[in-house]
């Protein structure tokens, strides 16, 4: 009887609570007022959710800016539709597939003869519990993308990086990661599989990459942030039909796309953060991060393996 109660009460009980809970998810604001003429800024998975919306500010902001879209035909328009809203014509489309290591490699060959500078890039793109599969490369579809694929597009433009500097790196992670292991020794997910903890690994290792990144940056005014962008209405749950019924049921907690991108925005834009390079933000704060992603020793192994990998030296 009392449960029957709830549930039917429930529903205007969240009427009720609805503005409050949309102010408490709209806390996290990047107030920043920095104009980005003469800038230019990559944004991955920008032709749609959190990474439009970073990618439309950047651009409002004055930025030349870079959708890096895996679906050049969706990009383009997003492209049309964000200089459309911002009047800034410098809003570029150009392929990145991040499942593919010559996707990534000629997008930065491309963008390198392009440009002679790169002040902001945002990792932004992902993939969330896809069934299991592999990228061109071989590599488990969730580490390979959310984790190496970015890990090489950032090896491939940091030389642009420091040359540009002061610029920054940010990486878009999540909470999930506190859930996460790196298992070196099932990397790839060829022993015992989980779409869901595929994901928040790869997200542990996105904190990972950032921390040694940073260290590995310091002094260069080259300065690096992981985000969790919080839990967001976005295409990245498509993968999972139980993730799209509790989005549904609980909408009133799940933040917009513009919300989400809060947080990538403060550490691309706020002044006097760069002494928190390879920190983790979540609502335009400091946020805390688990013990494993706090461990300096898994940070550089991992590091050297993704270098292995990629085939790429590890003193980078």
């Amino acid at each position: 009887m009392v449960v029957c109660l709830l549930l039917f009460c429930l529903p205007f009980i969240l009427y009720l609570a609805a503005p409050k809970i949309r102010k408490m998810l709209s806390s996290g604001v990047c107030t920043s007022k920095v104009q980005l003429p003469g800038k230019v800024a990559i944004v991955t998975g920008a032709n749609t959710g959190i990474g439009k919306e970073t990618a439309k500010d950047l651009a409002q902001r004055g930025a030349r800016v870079y959708l890096a879209c895996r679906d050049v035909e969706k990009g383009e328009l997003v492209a049309n539709e964000i200089q459309a809203t911002t009047g800034n014509n410098q809003v570029l489309v150009r392929k990145l597939d991040l499942a593919d290591t010559k996707s990534i490699r000629a997008f930065a060959k491309d963008f390198l003869a392009e440009e002679k500078h790169l002040h902001i890039l945002i990792n932004n793109a992902g993939v969330m519990m896809c069934p299991y599969s592999k990228t061109a490369d071989g590599f488990e579809m969730h580490i390979g993308v959310n984790h190496l694929g970015h890990f090489l597009l950032t090896h491939l433009l940091l030389g642009k990086l420091r040359d540009s500097a002061p610029s920054r790196v940010v990486n878009v992670s999540s909470l999930a990661h506190h859930l996460g292991r790196i298992h070196f020794h099932n990397l790839q997910g060829e022993k015992f599989y989980s779409a869901g903890l595929a994901y928040c690994h790869s997200k542990l290792a996105n904190i990972l990459f950032t921390q040694e990144l940073a260290r590995r940056l310091k002094g260069s005014g080259v300065t690096t942030y992981s985000v969790h962008p919080g839990t967001v209405d976005s295409d990245l749950i498509r993968h999972s039909s139980l993730m799209r019924w509790m989005w549904q049921l609980f909408f009133l907690f799940i933040k917009t796309p513009q919300q989400g991108a809060q947080t990538s925005l403060y550490c691309a834009l706020t002044e006097g953060i760069e002494s928190l390079s390879g920190s983790h933000f979540s609502d335009c704060h400091l946020a805390w991060v688990s013990s494993q992603g706090r461990n300096e020793t898994i940070a550089r192994r991992l590091w050297d393996v993704s270098c292995d990998l990629l085939g790429l030296p590890m003193d980078w």
